[in-house]
Parts: structure tokens; C-alpha cells; sequence
């Protein structure tokens, strides 16, 4: 594009240009334009909304369809589902820059004003009247729709002190004061969480959307618009609390619905993208299986029967929980002086605060208490991903040397070199490890890694049994028929005491 010194400064030398020519700009909408830039990176095969993952075969050619309808359209779907980012994406579909009149507070188009101070000057100044740019990125205009949104705020109303200035009429035009959609004209206007926007302000949406008119306290005031409306909803809000207005829904031209990860794999690019690994302090080495691990909650969350699947389960809680792992680990490193961080499948307990705040209970889930299913849930996940990794393994030798009596515990006080030492005490252990990739010659912190995962999995396959007091140990029996077994040493212990869960992560037993 060229440089801004170089573009027309008037509107004479704009319609001596032959790009921002009058056949080019009058007639053409941002909805048209939108399309255009659409075509050309279909037909040049280019990635139309980078960053976004999981939505190529499902929700990006929908929204591929409505642009090229031209169509006003809303996205649906639960928290974290990248709606917001997908509203945002869509102003790579705009011109790198436009005309408009300047100081324009609605940005007017030079060839066909709508305000009449435009109007006005045209009249006087003709082909001298000043233009200015509008980059694309100052075309976009967001707002999160709540209950205290008025006309006001969204479509404008008359300034008194305008009119005392100005001396004329309060009715006049020329005293409105433009609210944020008249200030979206020619770009894009987002609109989020639209079932919480009051019923009368839906109404001149609408009125905007279809007739280009609104009435502002009384005042019938025409406003075509050039505008492409998008919205977003909770599908929840949108069905069943019937929160949207029939007349705004029908003009509402596509329905959009957006979803979570299908695979392990999206889930795990996307937080690999969204999470904060690369710290700089330290060199950080997340193995594939803590990756899984991660993610693998966020999926079994959303299909957990004690969480509040209408409230959905956020694509932010693997990445909290993602960066709150490698926190501990690097906390571990640092503690000890070492020089490489690599999370373990225990630092995932580390990563409560990340996790509890993101899901909704329902009652059973609430009885039970948080903490008590976030661990329940994280067993689970850490039992899927051993199973992927470990399906088929003979862990027989293992299980043999703690029947035997054999303990050990994972402290991250203690040094990984430290950690190596006790766990080669474990036989079969490092052979077991092969399906990892780890070697005997690798880095201890790798090792010691890849030890406890096998451990925790065992745990939750309850092979082994694992408290705070002791670590890992060989599995527990009731003492007689009618006494219940505790799983792996935590379920009665957290039941008996909560608080106990998060606070004493460090001291692992297993045995």
C-alpha cells in the first residue's frame, strides 16, 4: 500500500485517483468489500483465519459462506469457544485502509455522506474538502452487551450543549452526539453476549439493521449505515431464556455454532499456542505425555457427569493449568539450581487453582465438594493417557517390589539427582520407561519425569496405592470384608479432611 503521505488529501485528487476512484468507492459496502478480500484468498488458497484451530472442516466454512452472502450473522457457543477471536480475525477481510471525510465523527464515505455536517461541507468546500485514512484495525468496534446498555450508548442521542453552542435547534441532526454503532460505519460492529441487551434496545438494532432509521427521544433520524453486524451468544442464553427479540433473531442472517476441540490433538495445539511455556529463565522441556495429561482433564471435565455441561468447561483451563505445571517445575529448578525444568504428572495437583475456578457443579458435584472432583477428574486423565502410552506393558516387577514392601516418595525438595537415586531402587523400572523414549543416559530431571507418570498411572489403575504420609505403596486392603478400600490412600483422606488436597502436594509416597 502506499505511504500515507502519498494518498489523496482532498477529494479532488481522490477522484483523480484511479484506485479510490468514485465507480470503485460509492456503491461499494464493507460487507462487498469483506467478500471481495474473501474471494481472493480463497482463490489463493491462503489461511483465512490463522491461529484459529479445530474450526476448518466445521465452523470456518460457515462463516466462509455468510461473507460471501453478505450476510449479518451470530456465533454460538460456550465459553473459550474463540468467538471473540474469530470477530476480531474478520478484520483481515477489509482494506488496509479507506478514505473518509475528515473529522467525521461516523467516518463518512467521501463519495456518499450521511451526516448532515458532511453534507454541508461537500456543499461549501467541493473538490477541496480535506480527506483522512481509516486503517482497518480502527474499524472495528466491540461491545459486551448488558442490561444497562441504552439507546444512548449504542445508537447516540442529542447533546444540549451542541445546540447552545451551535444555536439551533435541539432537534436538530446536527446535534447528535453518535453512539458506537453510527461510529462503526463502514466497518465492523461486534456485538457479545447479545440475549443480555435490553428487549427496546434489540428494537433499534433492527430498526438499524433493515429500515436504516432510529428515533432518538423522539426524533426520527435516518441512518443507512454501512455496517456488517456480528453477534455472539451462550446457546443456552440464546434457546431457552428467549432473551432475543423475534424480529432482531430473523434478521439475523447465518447461525453460527462454535464447539470445543473434537481431538486431543486440537485441544493440545491450541493450548500449545495460547499457553505462556517459553519463560526465558530456564530451559523448559513439557514431554508429550504432560501435554496429554492437561488436556486430557479439560475433555474428561466436559463429559464428567458432576460438572454443569450447560455452562460448559473453557479451552482456558488446560491453559491455566498448563502454565501453572510449568510454574512448578520451574519453581523446583530453581530451588535446586538447575538448569532444565521438565513438569511431572504430579505437578498437575500443583495446577488446582487453575481448574477449580473454570468448572460448574452441579448438585452432586457440589455435595462432594470441588476439590474432591478436579481429583477425581485428573486420576482419570492421567489413567487414559498412561493407558495410551503403557497399554500391554508388564508392570508386574514393579507391583512385586512394593508388595515386598518397597516405598518411595516424590519431594520436590529434593534435588532430581536425588529423586534418581531412590527411584533406582525401583526394579523394572527404567526398563519400564522405553515406551516414553527415555533412556538410562538422559537427564535425570527427564527420567525422574517419566518415573513419576508411570507411578501416578499405576496409581490410577490402582496397581499401587499412594498417600501423603508415606508416597507410593503397595496397594491397600480393608483390614475386614465390610471396611470400604480407600483409593490409592486420598478418597477418605480428602473426605475426611479437604483443605488436605492442595496444601501438602509436595510429600508423594508410593508403595
Amino acid at each position: 500500500m502506499s505511504n500515507s503521505s502519498q494518498l489523496p488529501a482532498t477529494l479532488g485528487e481522490l477522484r483523480r485517483s484511479t484506485q479510490f476512484s468514485e465507480a470503485r468507492l460509492a456503491r461499494r459496502t464493507v460487507k462487498d468489500e469483506m467478500r471481495e478480500h474473501l474471494i481472493e484468498r480463497l482463490r489463493a488458497k491462503d489461511a483465512l483465519f490463522p491461529g484459529i484451530v479445530g474450526y476448518d472442516d466445521t465452523v470456518v466454512p460457515q462463516i466462509v459462506n455468510a461473507v460471501l452472502s453478505r450476510h449479518n450473522f451470530i456465533l454460538l457457543g460456550l465459553r473459550g469457544q474463540a468467538k471473540s477471536r474469530i470477530l476480531r480475525a474478520l478484520t483481515t477481510l477489509l482494506d488496509e485502509t479507506i478514505p473518509y471525510i475528515a473529522g467525521c465523527e461516523i467516518r463518512d464515505n467521501p463519495y456518499a455522506p450521511l451526516c448532515r455536517a458532511c453534507k454541508d461541507q461537500l456543499a461549501e468546500h467541493g473538490d477541496s474538502t480535506a480527506i483522512a485514512w481509516l486503517p482497518r484495525d480502527q474499524r472495528y468496534v466491540e461491545k459486551l452487551a448488558t442490561p444497562d446498555v441504552t439507546v444512548a450508548d449504542l445508537i447516540g442521542d442529542l447533546d444540549p450543549i451542541k445546540a447552545a453552542r451551535s444555536g439551533q435547534q435541539l432537534s436538530s441532526e446536527m446535534n447528535i452526539h453518535y453512539g458506537l454503532l453510527p461510529r462503526a460505519n463502514r466497518g465492523i460492529f461486534a456485538l457479545n453476549e447479545l440475549p443480555d441487551l435490553a428487549g427496546k434496545i434489540q428494537v433499534a438494532l433492527f430498526n438499524i439493521m433493515q429500515e436504516g432509521d432510529v428515533q432518538i427521544k423522539g426524533h426520527p433520524v435516518r441512518l443507512a449505515l454501512d455496517v456488517a453486524l456480528i453477534f455472539s451468544a451462550n446457546p443456552e442464553d440464546y434457546t431457552a431464556r428467549g432473551k432475543i427479540v423475534t424480529p432482531l433473531k430473523d434478521r439475523i442472517g447465518s447461525e453460527i455454532r462454535t464447539h470445543y476441540p473434537l481431538t486431543l490433538v486440537e485441544g493440545i495445539a491450541i493450548t500449545g499456542q495460547e499457553a505462556w511455556t517459553e519463560r526465558g529463565l530456564m530451559k523448559t522441556e513439557i514431554p508429550g505425555y504432560i501435554r496429554s495429561i492437561v488436556e486430557q482433564i479439560a475433555f474428561t471435565a466436559r463429559e464428567d457427569k458432576k460438572v454443569d455441561r450447560r455452562s460448559g468447561v473453557s479451552q482456558r483451563l488446560p491453559i491455566s493449568t498448563m502454565e501453572l505445571v510449568i510454574s512448578n517445575a520451574e519453581r523446583r529448578a530453581i530451588l535446586h539450581g538447575e538448569s532444565l525444568a521438565v513438569p511431572r504428572a504430579g505437578d498437575v495437583y500443583s495446577a488446582f487453582p487453575g481448574i477449580t475456578g473454570k468448572i460448574e457443579l452441579e448438585y452432586e458435584g457440589e455435595m462432594r465438594g470441588p476439590e474432591i472432583v478436579v481429583r477425581e477428574i485428573v486420576r482419570q486423565s492421567i489413567a487414559q493417557v498412561f493407558d495410551h502410552y503403557f497399554a500391554g506393558t508388564d508392570t508386574r516387577q514393579i507391583e512385586q517390589w512394593f508388595n515386598l514392601g518397597g516405598n518411595i516418595k516424590m519431594q520436590d525438595d529434593q534435588p532430581a539427582a536425588a529423586m534418581l537415586t531412590e527411584l533406582n531402587q525401583i526394579q523394572g523400572l527404567l526398563e519400564t520407561l522405553s515406551p516414553l523414549g527415555i533412556h538410562s543416559n538422559d537427564a535425570p530431571e527427564r527420567i525422574v519425569s517419566a518415573a513419576e507418570f508411570l507411578l501416578e498411572g499405576m496409581v490410577a489403575h490402582r496397581r499401587i496405592s499412594r498417600n501423603e504420609e508415606r508416597g507410593f505403596i503397595a496397594p491397600e486392603r480393608p483390614t475386614h470384608p465390610g471396611e470400604r478400600m480407600e483409593r490409592g490412600g486420598e478418597r477418605s483422606r480428602a473426605e475426611r479432611d479437604p483443605d488436605d488436597l492442595t496444601g501438602r502436594r509436595g510429600r508423594k509416597v508410593y508403595n
